[in-house]
């Protein structure tokens, strides 16, 4: 019988667990380092991601701190994750629960006017509701409709956009219904008519549908400026006869008289949550520019000027991220132009700035996500979901191969493996 040494008296390992003994000290000596392989995978992930980024640069971050970088301070241009900047900008300036307003006056003769202040959702739905409104206000008759849309002074398209009739492509201004576009079909015979329950047939649709095809055709009514508030009398008028309001006039455009109050403030049915939630949904360049001018103008004074929207993102970016205003260089708004560059640094920064909005961005394979896009410029911004907490991560691509998708799926695999 073999001891050991050491041992409490009376305890004796007998020949057989001596044998088990020495062989799972063998076993442990040959045990393959799986710590190593886990780090060798990473850096084969690494690797097939710096291959992916040639021109750009990535970071992600868990519990609050970078995990992983690559170029992540060097200035890139964001496209429409710039989205992310101009929301937070408004949110924290406007306030989560701002409402867009319009105003309604009226004169001894029973016109009304209307002035705007850029409101994305007036739509429709929610003119009707205005008319609701309208006859708790003992509005019994409308005569002429007086437009005025001088709250906005915004005569040309913004830093990168185009005048062209994409739906993408309308031009911003105080005063617009339905997104500035208008939307109707064609029929075989000929006949024109709204493609929209909710929106009356219109005189405009009748003239911007001859020689059409057949279909369903959505114009954007910004080429023609005057066609916007024509665009915008017409659907009041319609709705006023719908709901069999009388009166008779001209739409005209003309500025609200001095000394008189308005007799109505709409305010819009969707805060301003919602309406980042649909800027970022639909990656609406209309919707975020309008946030973006009303924000300029509510710091320096109407009329919302280009202007003004940039010193007051310029100085959100000087107060909420002191340490990257070399970072962040402001163009416009909506990430159109390709003189707005960010860091990947500094838009992970407004990424977890954002992150009580986190919410608001569309889900893609379970992340929250918003996405960029233009010529040679591919990017990602957002949320892995972890324990109901939310880990930021940036992907800005500045070249022509759009590998955002097989990076971002290799970030992840690297942001699950690190505990």
């Amino acid at each position: 019988m073999l001891f050991y040494r050491n041992k409490p008296p009376g305890k004796t390992l007998l020949p057989g667990k001596v044998y088990l003994t020495a062989l799972f000290l063998v076993c442990i000596a040959f045990q393959p380092n799986y710590g190593a392989y886990a780090q060798n995978a990473d850096n084969i992930y690494k690797q097939k991601l710096n291959r992916l980024v040639r021109n750009g640069g990535y970071i992600i971050s868990k519990h609050n701190r970078p995990i992983l970088s690559h170029n992540p301070d060097s200035c890139l241009i964001p496209a429409s994750t710039w989205k992310v900047l101009t929301a937070l900008a408004g949110l924290e300036k406007l306030g989560e629960n701002f409402h867009f307003s319009t105003e309604f006056y009226r004169d001894a003769q029973n016109n009304i006017y209307i002035k705007g202040f850029g409101d994305p959702f007036l739509i429709s739905e929610e003119v009707t509701a205005i008319f609701e409104q309208f006859r708790q206000h003992d509005i019994q008759e409308i005569n002429h409709i007086y437009l005025d849309d001088s709250a906005f002074d915004v005569p040309a398209p913004p830093a990168g956009g185009a005048n062209s009739l994409n739906p993408y492509d309308v031009i911003n201004g105080a005063l617009a219904v339905n997104f500035n576009t208008i939307n109707f079909t064609v029929s075989e015979g000929g006949k024109i008519q709204s493609a929209e329950e909710q929106t009356p047939t219109l005189p405009i649709m009748l003239l911007l549908g001859r020689n059409l095809p057949t279909g369903t055709h959505r114009i954007n009514m910004s080429q023609e400026p005057e066609n916007v508030l024509r665009q915008v009398g017409e659907l009041f008028r319609a709705i006023q006869q719908r709901q069999g309001l009388p009166g008779v006039g001209n739409v005209i455009t003309k500025q609200v008289p001095t000394g008189i109050a308005p007799f109505y403030i709409h305010q819009s049915s969707k805060p301003l949550t919602e309406v980042v939630e649909a800027l970022m949904l639909y990656s609406n360049n209309y919707i975020t520019n309008q946030v973006y001018l009303t924000m300029g103008a509510h710091e320096f004074g109407f009329p919302a000027t280009w202007q003004k929207a940039k010193r007051a993102l310029q100085n959100y970016v000087k107060i909420a991220f002191p340490g990257h205003t070399k970072d962040i260089i402001v163009e416009e708004g909506s990430g159109l132009s390709r003189s707005n560059l960010i860091t990947p640094r500094a838009l992970l920064a407004a990424l977890e700035k954002f992150k009580p909005y986190a919410h608001l961005l569309p889900i893609n394979k379970g992340r929250r996500i918003k996405s960029g896009t233009l010529k040679d410029v591919y990017s990602y911004a957002g949320y892995f979901e972890n324990n109901e907490s939310y880990d930021s991560f940036v992907i800005i691509l500045n070249q022509p191969g759009n590998h955002r998708d097989k990076a971002l799926d290799l970030l992840e695999k690297i942001y699950r493996k690190v505990l």
